[in-house]
């Protein structure tokens, strides 16, 4: 069984969860996510204790392994429709900046050509100035994706350190030609 697939997962407030045919919809003040969850395991709403928990089925290696995959996927929704998660890009380079026009992210990050990213519809982006990008919405995969895409237009170059990174992210600056004699 796994470990963090037995504990609990708390309610917030202004919350609600049910499960029907293995279908679990979670709807807050930020909006309703549903998934469709497995039938290695069984996903129960305890309304006395107000928590979410997660049984494997069997013993079964695959049982197990979407144990634990049920249970984060559930506490991330109860995250998400209560907080919401966001990804915070910044661009590194001169003459490197981004835009937002319309439902579509401009980048210019060195190329001959724009990169256009179309935003999807349930997420937020907005850039506070040319050089950051905020990734915010409900669901943790679609920002995680999204804000990836965004990252692989230009990823950070090892010498310089130019390039979409995430804030925050250490890039290991490699020593140039001068410096390795």
């Amino acid at each position: 069984m796994s470990r963090l697939g037995k504990k609990p997962v708390a309610i917030p407030e202004k919350v609600t969860i049910s499960v029907t045919n293995r279908v679990i919809n979670v709807e807050g003040p930020l909006g309703k996510l549903s998934y469709e969850h497995r039938p290695e395991v069984s996903v129960t709403v305890n309304s006395d204790s107000n928590d979410v928990t997660v049984a494997a089925a069997s013993d079964s290696r695959e049982s197990k392994a979407f144990h634990g995959l049920t249970r984060a996927l559930v506490a991330n929704m109860l995250e998400g429709v209560s907080k919401g998660y966001e990804k915070r890009l910044e661009i590194v380079g001169v003459g490197y900046l981004a835009a937002i026009a319309g439902d579509i992210l401009q980048m210019r990050v060195g190329y001959a050509n724009e990169i256009h990213k179309k935003i999807p519809a349930d997420l937020t982006v907005t850039c506070p100035d040319q050089t950051h990008i905020l990734v915010k919405g409900i669901d943790k995969q679609r920002v995680g994706q999204f804000a990836a895409e965004c990252r692989s237009a230009r990823k950070p170059e090892p010498y310089k350190g130019k390039g979409v990174r995430y804030q925050g992210e250490l890039i290991k600056l490699k020593p140039g030609k001068a410096a390795s004699k």
